[in-house]
């Protein structure tokens, strides 16, 4: 038998409380927590630890739902950062933009340059709110010049949580994995049912046409999808057809809470 098991419950001097968090042997730390808090003379490097970066990451939830809550109907539009002014993906985006806006939606975009420039710019042109997530990146991108209400954020799982809360819908217009990521993001949440009357707009048939493809000849028919799965994506190059795709889901929310 071990020496420690014949002491019985390991309590007493042992036994070391941090908070919620119970410490034993050598895991009881040579100092307490306030000390180190108080030690000006210490290495800084306890900003890097997990306990703090916890803290970090509730902050971002709390400064974004803030920023955010009062903001209305929304719709979020991704695309990518490397869209040029002259792409015809541009004027597209900054079409839907002002179409949103003049539907009565804020515009939730990442912030950056590109399409996501384009979109914020048509709602400003529109006369409605542009709003832009930004994320940090070992690359500098900054917002761009047409967002009204910024929101910088570390962590991409807090920044994607707000450009799920506080949507009615996406509009995805070509672009690369960081769009990718953002589309299967919210077919998984809709398919999971997670979100509700959720819908995925793919603007752009000849970039998206062969994603869809894919995944009806090789993930549909192998069964790792469903059959009613790619109903959840609505694929078109009409804006008026994204546009009525996005008012005809939610207005049966509207007259179902309406008081009249």
């Amino acid at each position: 038998m071990d020496d420690d098991d014949s002491m019985g419950p390991r309590t007493g001097p042992r036994a070391y409380r941090k908070g919620p968090v119970m410490l034993r042997h050598r895991q009881v730390p040579h100092s307490t927590t306030d000390q180190r808090l108080l030690d000006s003379s210490g290495s800084a490097d306890w900003v890097h630890t997990d306990p703090w970066r916890v803290l970090r990451i509730q902050s971002e939830f709390v400064e974004g739902f803030g920023a955010l809550a009062e903001l209305g109907r929304a719709v979020s539009v991704f695309g990518s950062a490397r869209i040029q002014p002259d792409d015809p993906t541009y004027e597209l985006g900054r079409v839907i933009g002002r179409r949103l806006a003049q539907a009565g939606y804020a515009v939730i975009t990442g912030g950056g340059p590109g399409a996501m420039e384009a979109v914020n710019r048509g709602a400003a042109e529109g006369g409605g709110v542009s709003v832009g997530l930004g994320i940090e990146l070992p690359f500098e991108q900054g917002m761009n010049e047409y967002v009204d209400l910024g929101v910088n954020f570390r962590y991409f799982f807090a920044r994607k949580t707000m450009f799920v809360k506080y949507a009615e819908g996406f509009v995805v217009l070509p672009g690369g994995f960081g769009t990718l990521d953002e589309l299967f993001e919210a077919l998984t949440l809709v398919q999971t049912q997670k979100v509700t009357s959720f819908p995925i707009v793919l603007l752009g048939r000849s970039y998206w046409g062969g994603l869809l493809d894919w995944l009806r000849d090789s993930a549909q028919d192998s069964g790792t999808i469903g059959p009613k799965d790619l109903d959840l994506l609505t694929l078109t190059d009409d804006v008026d057809e994204a546009l009525r795709t996005i008012l005809d889901a939610n207005d049966p929310l509207d007259r179902a809470t309406d008081p009249a």
